[in-house]
């Protein structure tokens, strides 16, 4: 929804002063301009991506109809979730919660969890590291260790589809300048000379107006997936160095961002209520 209200925001601003101006409307419609401009930008991006990358980017647009999915309600379930298996750790050993970690889906506290079930990402993350506490076999530095090098990647990884559409919008404006190019040098010099203006116009418009922004609401997206595992992150490594679950929850939960995090009282209230 912000995506729609934000292009609308854009086109009825830059349409509406054109407008005032005593700007014909009409005049901006230049179709040819559009398909040497968009053709040459997408035909750029695809020569400069890989598959993985155009597919992500092609499927980014309904993230960003969608918005982010991570509010303060979704931190709190997960860290409602850390506490149940913490909690469940400190009274039965580490050992009880291999059921839960091998079949996260089949297991009554995950259950309680259906925001958590879906994102199979977080998911794995705390299966993993959970199944690694489970085995002993590594001390809290190296498991942290493992879990910046894992988390780098995943920060690269996320990053090369809000790269790649950052550097289309770079380039349309070049390509505006070509689409112009190409309207001057027509054998009907006069006739083309304001099509060609308007592909330089369009050219801008869709990089500093649309694709630019596009790709930066991603990036804002991918800090907030960031920061989820980074919640578990800091919550694992506490419960590991031996800290009682609701403080184990506490190192979590300052780790979120302040529009996210929820009060410690807040908090509590909600993890009573999911026990009950």
């Amino acid at each position: 929804m912000k995506l729609i209200i934000g292009m609308v925001l854009v086109v009825a601003c830059v349409a509406g002063g054109f407008v005032l101006a005593h700007g014909k409307l009409m005049a901006l419609w230049q179709p040819f301009e559009i398909l040497i401009i968009c053709g040459a930008a997408f035909g750029a991006f695809v020569i400069a991506n890989p598959g993985t990358v155009i597919k992500g980017a092609l499927g980014s647009f309904g993230q960003l109809l969608k918005g982010s999915k991570h509010n303060k309600k979704s931190y709190m379930e997960l860290l409602a979730l850390m506490y149940d298996l913490f909690t469940k750790a400190r009274k039965e050993g580490l050992m009880a919660l291999e059921a839960d970690i091998d079949e996260p889906e089949n297991s009554p506290i995950f259950q309680k969890y259906p925001q958590i079930l879906k994102n199979h990402h977080a998911l794995g993350f705390i299966a993993d590291y959970l199944r690694l506490m489970v085995g002993g076999n590594m001390n809290p530095f190296e498991i942290e260790n493992l879990m910046d090098v894992e988390l780098e990647t995943h920060h690269h990884e996320a990053e090369k589809v809000p790269a790649a559409i950052m550097a289309v919008s770079d380039a349309l404006p070049g390509f505006g300048i070509v689409a112009a190019v190409l309207g001057i040098v027509m054998e009907e010099l006069g006739a083309h000379v304001a099509a060609a203006l308007v592909g330089t116009f369009l050219g801008i418009l869709f990089a500093y107006g649309f694709v630019g922004p596009m790709s930066t609401s991603l990036s804002h997206m991918n800090e907030d997936d960031s920061k989820v595992f980074e919640c578990i992150k800091v919550c694992l490594l506490a419960s590991l160095n031996g800290y009682a679950p609701q403080i184990a929850v506490e190192f979590g939960r300052k780790a979120l961002y302040s529009h996210n995090r929820p009060g410690f009282q807040e908090l509590e209230d909600f993890v009573k209520g999911k026990a009950e």
